[in-house]
């Protein structure tokens, strides 16, 4: 995918009504293509998100000799047995963060396995470590050059006993792949439980591998001597929705989200409530999102979860700038996440930083002197700009939902980083009624 992508002109302060499908997870699908990486024989995964982190996973499975074939309704078939090379090139669409995770899932082929550096949005350090760590664990020896990671072992990986400074998505799913196809017992101990990485543990199941869970933060793996394929159907993206979520409530409109389990947004219902927002179920996958009252504001904390995610504060803090009140986000996950708030300021908003933590939640950052905790002042009318650049992806969408509340039009440019993750969100917001055009 190209970085010259077109810029969106949105043209708001109308209330946003209608339905609209999330894609299938992001988060998930792109482990689920290298999950694929284990199996002996192929595996077929259907709603694949048309987005550009998928391409980008893709280019590179594809650039070392993986077959895929892709049908006409969102489904890949990959085929693991013809990988020619295990020196992964940066592909020319760009990069993310799924090169770290092939070196785990790829070593238990190859005894020496290459990724280039990683790429992604810049929210903070997203050290590599934690992985690192886990594959000289299990056996392995990673090797930090300028080009990126090689990672050799001798023989079969070992299993481990893996405690994790911190209850890391990536790191976590790094652990699955090493330990399913390692020798003995794996036990992963304040390991992330994000309903992605039970998706991601059900398929390794489907695959033959043996996994336990308990009802703490502890994933207990048998390491098997291999894996089949299996099919596997995405699920939805719970970011996604809790956008689209935002949009209905800020806006004051009505918007029916299809393609959604209920009970994977967790607390983001909770605090949805909280501040006004309203939601019904309308059938086992789809709920209606709406404003059920004025808005008030609210004290957030992100953290892993089952907390409020850090990939929900962005979109939520456009809602609370509608909100009646003062609002706090404190931000527990990444020490950089806030920079978006500097265009929302320019739409109206009003922001305030702080180093401090505005929270009770345990946080890593205290004292560190990042600016993590977020005041919001509510209860400002939204106004367009000329242009804005998007910096990340989910700062992405914050700013479509701000510019769909704002009075007037607003240019956003970057719209890389938002297709990275949406795929082509002006036809879809456009069918609820969003007046947003490409130019």
């Amino acid at each position: 995918m190209a970085l010259t992508t077109p810029a969106y002109r949105i043209t708001g302060g109308q209330p946003i009504r209608g339905e609209i499908t999330c894609l299938g997870a992001k988060n998930f699908v792109t482990k689920a293509m290298v999950a694929t990486m284990l199996a002996d024989t192929p595996t077929t995964i259907s709603n694949v998100p048309p987005i550009g982190d998928t391409t980008i996973t893709r280019d590179m499975l594809v650039a070392i000799g993986v077959g895929i074939t892709e049908s006409d309704y969102h489904q890949l078939t990959i085929d693991p047995r013809t990988i020619a090379t295990f020196d992964i090139p940066l592909p020319d669409s760009g990069s993310n963060r799924i090169p770290v995770l092939l070196l785990g899932a790829l070593l238990h082929r190859c005894q020496r396995v290459s990724v280039p550096v990683l790429g992604g949005c810049t929210i903070g350090e997203r050290k590599v470590d934690f992985h690192i760590d886990a594959i000289e664990k299990f056996g392995g020896h990673v090797e930090v050059t300028a080009e990126g990671y090689v990672a050799t072992c001798t023989g079969r990986l070992q299993g481990a006993q893996i405690t994790l400074p911190y209850p890391s998505v990536g790191a976590t799913e790094t652990c699955l792949y090493l330990g399913v196809l390692a020798e003995g017992r794996t036990v992963i101990h304040n390991a992330a439980i994000e309903p992605e990485i039970f998706e991601l543990i059900t398929m390794l199941r489907s695959m033959g591998a043996i996994i336990f869970t308990t009802p703490g933060r502890e994933i207990r793996i048998e390491g098997v001597r291999q894996l089949h394929g299996t099919r596997i159907h995405v699920l939805g993206d719970r970011i996604e929705t809790a956008s689209w979520a935002c949009l209905a409530a800020a806006s004051d409109g009505d918007i029916i989200v299809h393609g959604i389990r209920p009970e994977i947004l967790g607390n983001f219902l909770s605090y949805f409530q909280q501040v006004g927002g309203g939601f019904e179920l309308v059938g086992s996958n789809s709920i209606r999102f709406f404003r059920r009252r004025p808005l008030t504001s609210a004290i957030i904390e992100t953290d892993v979860y089952p907390g409020f995610s850090t990939d929900w504060q962005q979109p939520f803090a456009v809602l609370l700038t509608q909100s009646q009140g003062i609002s706090v986000i404190h931000e527990t996950v990444y020490e950089n996440r806030f920079g978006y708030l500097k265009a929302l300021s320019q739409l109206g908003a009003v922001t305030q930083l702080t180093t401090h933590c505005l929270g009770g939640a345990p946080c890593r950052y205290r004292d560190a002197n990042h600016q993590h905790s977020a005041i919001i002042v509510g209860g400002n009318q939204l106004h367009a700009v000329d242009q804005i650049a998007i910096p990340d992806l989910r700062a992405g969408l914050a700013y479509v939902i701000a510019a769909a509340v704002a009075q007037g039009s607003t240019t956003l440019t970057g719209t890389y980083y938002l297709e990275r993750g949406y795929g082509d969100i002006v036809p879809r917001l456009g069918n609820l009624g969003l007046d947003i055009v490409r130019v």
